[in-house]
């Protein structure tokens, strides 16, 4: 009997994802989780984010996003909201009130929500282009003379792939709900002659030690970041860098402490096809965001078919880092079917994220 106990209780565990689940899907749903993000608010909860896609997702026509709050920093999360008409979207708070930001579904139209209350309730969808074909991510917003700003991209026929890229922005005192008061900059393709990959997406708007503002792009299917210079009259290209996990999304941002650089990637050294190899979470820090240097692997599992943590989207908390993430693991319905189809919303914290170091 107690042989028995001990192998149903390992059993258990390994249906369980490291981390708090936050939400769950079974892969029998057809239907995953993805575009995980992440707020801290003024009174110290946390908002968190997801949408949907997959064969029984509308994600080509109005897609499904679903809104959670955490009162007692992580431990347990209510579920406030679920609208439609939101894709690959951003949580982000400006000026007092919370905002989610992304497409109205897959190459849709760029749209934004508002809310008052922290994620209980939120205002009807503004719209802030007419036309189609828009793409991006969970990625972080900046502030840079007097503006807020965000990277995009867009694809002539919307679809993926070959995109070009862009940055859109708005007075820092501007109504954000309101789509003339947003100027989306001229568009760029990717090189003609690349040293390195074929399609640039993703892009992180970030201000470089020099105070220039930049969008910095996961390079497709190959270890490399691409850096583009983001000025009124469009972005330029200035070079890729060598960027472990620059294969999958990523989200960097500037820790004034330490004056450096974070983020949290999947590194994939050696793997023929690194862009689905998505089982490490490694922390890494750059003093410059040309060199970057693994700080500590967070998260792993053997298994790079069936599980992944991915997409993560996160915010500084004091020393701590906490985090959203995308994840494919073990459930009571045999786990997500692929890597990439991910079946959980989980959240992690990363205490001291100052003092890791690999080598210790």
């Amino acid at each position: 009997m107690m042989l028995s106990f001990l192998l149903a209780a390992m059993l258990f565990a390994a249906d369980v994802p490291p981390g708090v689940v936050i939400d769950h899907e079974p892969a029998s749903a057809k239907r995953y989780i993805g575009s995980p993000s992440i707020a801290i608010l003024k009174g110290g909860s946390y908002v968190a984010s997801h949408d949907f896609f997959g064969p029984a997702s509308n994600q080509n026509a109005s897609s499904t996003s679903r809104v959670f709050r955490s009162e007692d920093r992580g431990r347990t999360w209510t579920r406030t909201a679920e609208f439609q008409d939101q894709f690959w979207s951003n949580l982000f708070v400006h000026r007092g009130a919370l905002y989610l930001m992304g497409t109205t579904y897959e190459y849709g139209k760029i749209v934004i929500r508002r809310s008052a209350d922290g994620g209980r309730s939120w205002s009807a969808p503004s719209y802030i282009t007419q036309d189609t074909g828009y793409h991006t991510a969970p990625v972080p917003m900046a502030t840079y003379k007097g503006r807020i700003w965000r990277a995009f991209e867009w694809h002539p026929q919307g679809k993926w792939g070959f995109f070009e890229a862009f940055a859109l922005s708005a007075p820092l005192k501007a109504d954000l709900m309101k789509a003339e008061d947003w100027t989306l900059t001229p568009r760029l393709k990717f090189p003609a002659d690349p040293p390195a990959g074929k399609h640039w997406l993703e892009g992180n708007a970030v201000v470089s030690p020099k105070g220039e503002l930049l969008d910095i792009l996961r390079v497709d299917n190959v270890e490399k970041a691409a850096i583009t210079r983001v000025a009124p009259g469009g972005l330029s290209f200035v070079e890729m860098v060598d960027f472990p996990g620059g294969a999958k999304k990523f989200t960097i941002r500037y820790d004034r402490k330490t004056r450096l650089y974070w983020t949290l990637s999947n590194p994939a050294p050696g793997a023929p096809s690194p862009a689905s190899v998505r089982n490490t979470l490694a922390l890494m820090s750059s003093p410059d965001l040309r060199v970057w240097t693994i700080r500590k692997v967070i998260l792993h599992h053997d298994d790079a078919e069936r599980h992944a943590f991915q997409y993560v989207d996160w915010q500084f908390e004091g020393g701590d880092i906490v985090v959203a993430s995308r994840t494919a693991y073990d459930d009571a319905e045999g786990g997500a079917p692929r890597g990439h189809d991910a079946n959980y919303l989980t959240f992690h914290r990363i205490s001291g994220f100052r003092k890791l170091d690999a080598h210790r």
